[in-house]
């Protein structure tokens, strides 16, 4: 393709069905799509479709993960379920808390759970409890997807965030796409 032609949507399409891409006209394409977009009053994203072939779903299994990228993507709400000492850290950070009794007020009450962790984007747990929260609530957390991410005493509680809130998560569905 020749590479002085004005990047649009229609040349950007072309280029994505590309077995191999030069990832620096990938960038361009992407940064000129951002550029021309019209200004929205909520928070759009970009998806991007990866397309496998030779890829046999039946023999290799599915593969999930998540990529680390160099910004905060979105302000996410999130809660600690901590013991005291990164409940008062929390707080003084102005980030939601809730301890083990908390967790135990629930009484392993499937809905009241679900209820109350679907406000959360993320939850992170300290590593002393992670044990104690599958005794606590059942498996609830991991049915709906939000199993707490550990946090030690050694990590910074704003680093971790950081950490979380710049994370995206990738999964290979039933169709030969990555989305």
């Amino acid at each position: 393709y020749n590479q002085e032609k004005s990047l649009n949507r229609k040349n950007f399409q072309r280029v994505a069905k590309m077995s191999k891409l030069d990832q620096k006209y990938l960038r361009e394409c992407i940064h000129n799509l951002v550029a021309e977009r019209k200004q929205r009053k909520f928070a759009e994203s970009i998806e991007l479709q990866v397309g496998l072939k030779d890829y046999d779903v039946t023999k290799d299994k599915r593969f999930q993960g998540t990529i680390k990228l160099p910004h905060v993507i979105k302000e996410y709400k999130f809660c600690v379920i901590g013991d005291a000492v990164h409940c008062e850290e929390a707080k003084k950070l102005g980030f939601d808390t809730i301890d083990v009794e908390g967790l135990k007020k629930f009484n392993k009450d499937k809905k009241a759970i679900k209820k109350w962790a679907k406000q959360f984007k993320f939850l992170l747990a300290s590593e002393s409890l992670i044990k104690q929260i599958p005794k606590l609530v059942g498996p609830t957390f991991s049915k709906i997807g939000k199993f707490p991410i550990v946090l030690t005493h050694k990590d910074s509680m704003t680093d971790k965030v950081a950490e979380v809130r710049s994370t995206v998560k990738f999964q290979l569905k039933k169709a030969l796409c990555l989305g």
